[in-house]
């Protein structure tokens, strides 16, 4: 007998005012048949396995790279040529920006607006988070994981200092502001909900280098906790990161990135519940220090995070020059030590249908002397 609309609904309103309640037995069923898929959909996303990660069935220690740039990219050929070349380097998680806030009109990729006069807007069009969506699809196709990440500490693609220019915020007040937070949270939501069944995704990043000078590091930790929750109650299944430098509260030399000088606690905020897994960045000549210093970084980490009983990544690091002789060293160190179960250069560059992708002096491009040691190399003693 087919229902007409009405009738349908009428029928589900009756069933579900039914005085006949479902028996335990299938109430039970159907509980484990829920328990069953989400236990199936984890198992299907990379996921913590002890001090390493579990990657399409395999624990190991892997290399990455970043690419922010990627999801600004209009050709579909082009993102095709660098998950390509990703996959054949064997290079398995790609650090992306899952942001691009502009704070005027443009007519280039954007994915929020945040510009004065008018209400924000977040962009699903062609120019907009679809362009994510074919990054997010290529990936899936050659086999590449991502790390997406959801606002920058720097005014590049808009960032924090976007949101503190609409709403009148501080590089302190961003972190506790209801308006700012609430803006933002509506900005995860949109990208979650797109990719949460996604196997895809690696991990949830909450900032790319989240600092807040002088303040205390309860007001990072606390942000840091919420807006981690938040991420899981949108997404039980996949793994959420800081996305920090890994600034520490005291230890090492005491040198400026072992203090409080950013509001970072390291070991604190890998503590948080919510949060998978730890990361820290590496570049020494923007903290005033030796290239040598970097390995004591690596394995000071690396305490923290066994301590912790957590891993870690490297996530970023990267030299203007002698790029071998610097990052080689950081690199074995990397694999050699306990907690660290990954490392991420920054960052992959290439020759594409417009010409090289952003080269900020730190860039490794395929195909180079530099390329062959960091990455061909590398990925072999990883696989050796």
């Amino acid at each position: 007998m087919k229902l007409s609309h009405v009738a349908f609904l009428s029928f589900v309103g009756l069933a579900a005012a039914s005085p006949f309640p479902a028996s335990s037995t299938t109430q039970n069923t159907a509980k484990d048949e829920i328990t069953t898929r989400e236990l199936q959909k984890r198992a299907s996303n990379p996921s913590v396995s002890g001090l390493k990660f579990e990657i399409d069935g395999t624990t190991a220690y892997f290399a990455g790279t970043n690419a922010y740039w990627i999801g600004f990219l209009t050709s579909n050929t082009d993102v095709d040529t660098v998950m390509s070349q990703l996959k054949s380097s064997g290079l398995k998680v790609l650090r992306v920006w899952g942001f691009n806030d502009v704070t005027s009109s443009t007519s280039g990729v954007w994915y929020q607006s945040l510009i004065k006069g008018q209400n924000p807007q977040i962009n699903t069009g062609s120019n907009g988070l679809q362009r994510l969506d074919y990054v997010v699809s290529s990936a899936a196709a050659h086999g590449i994981k991502l790390i997406i990440n959801f606002v920058n500490n720097w005014s590049d693609y808009g960032g924090m200092p976007a949101y503190n220019s609409y709403y009148g915020t501080t590089k302190t007040t961003w972190y506790t502001n209801s308006r700012v937070q609430a803006q933002y949270q509506a900005y995860i939501k949109a990208v979650v909900s797109r990719y949460a069944s996604s196997s895809t995704i690696f991990a949830w990043e909450l900032a790319n280098e989240p600092r807040c000078n002088e303040c205390a590091t309860s007001i990072v930790t606390q942000w840091a906790t919420k807006t981690s929750a938040y991420i899981k109650s949108l997404d039980p299944n996949h793994m959420i990161t800081m996305g920090d430098e890994g600034f520490m509260n005291g230890g090492g030399d005491g040198s400026y990135p072992y203090t409080t000088a950013e509001g970072m606690d390291f070991e604190t905020n890998l503590k948080i519940p919510d949060i998978s897994f730890g990361t820290f960045h590496l570049y020494p000549s923007s903290w005033g220090e030796t290239n040598a210093w970097g390995s004591t970084w690596i394995t000071n980490h690396g305490a923290i995070c066994v301590k912790v009983g957590k891993p870690c990544i490297l996530e970023e690091y990267g030299v203007t020059s002698n790029k071998s002789a610097a990052e080689g060293p950081w690199q074995t160190t990397a694999l050699k030590t306990s907690g660290i179960a990954g490392d991420m250069f920054w960052q992959f560059g290439d020759t594409l249908s417009n010409g090289k992708t952003p080269d900020d002096g730190n860039t490794i491009y395929y195909g180079t002397s530099d390329y062959t040691t960091l990455v061909t190399q590398h990925v072999a003693a990883i696989k050796s």
